[in-house]
């Protein structure tokens, strides 16, 4: 049931997300906008990866009991990726939204390990500790280096452009910035996808460990 209530509620938002990009890219399109076409694609690299990263997190880490706050973030995320979805021919404020779009994630990432370690203490199979333990490192991995390093991107590219806008602005330069967010968000989304195609048996295997446990009247029991 958490799980369903969970996965319903990823789409619903990204749904809404989603949305905002298409109405924005519509208006590109008919307004003959090609400098806004890359931050169209950017943009829905932005729903692919909070979509993957939120399905491993709820194949992962949610059981009993429903967690509200992990969720308020989730509706968080989507407010900010709705509004940046809407400055998609202002590469400033693009750049300023997406920077602050890492903040919140960022604090996503360290909200989850609380989640992590209450897993690591609950699945004590074999298999199930030798998720968690992947999990809690491609967390810390997340935490310690690469939302920051997105952030810090972000955070520099709408510097630039507010300090050279004879160059990122007039002179399109930031189709340079814009390609190099896309290029970056790309390969990540392609390690979430690695990332989860090495966490799948993993996932049968713990949720079978959590089945068992709950059959024999052990601690664990599955969500």
């Amino acid at each position: 049931m958490v799980i369903e209530i969970e996965l319903t509620l990823c789409s619903i938002i990204q749904g809404v997300a989603l949305y905002f990009l298409v109405d924005n890219a519509r208006q590109v399109v008919s307004g003959h906008q090609s400098a806004a076409w890359p931050y169209v694609i950017t943009g829905l690299l932005i729903i692919l990866l909070f979509w993957s990263r939120s399905l491993i997190h709820t194949l992962t880490l949610i059981r009993w009991p429903l967690e509200f706050v992990h969720n308020f973030f989730y509706i968080a995320c989507a407010l900010i990726e709705a509004i940046a979805f809407t400055r998609l021919n202002d590469p400033f404020m693009w750049f300023v939204l997406t920077a602050l779009y890492a903040i919140v994630v960022w604090a996503l990432f360290v909200y989850d390990m609380r989640i992590v370690r209450l897993r690591l203490r609950d699945s004590a199979g074999l298999v199930g500790s030798r998720l968690y333990a992947m999990v809690g490192a491609d967390q810390r991995l997340n935490i310690a280096f690469v939302i920051p390093l997105i952030f810090l991107f972000n955070a520099g590219s709408a510097l630039a452009i507010r300090a050279r806008p004879e160059f990122f602005l007039h002179r399109h330069g930031h189709l340079i910035l814009i390609s190099l967010q896309g290029i970056g968000l790309l390969i990540y989304l392609a390690s979430v996808i690695r990332a989860f195609i090495q966490f799948v048996p993993l996932i049968l295997a713990t949720r079978e460990e959590w089945r068992t446990a709950s059959e024999s009247g052990g601690p664990s029991s599955p969500a």
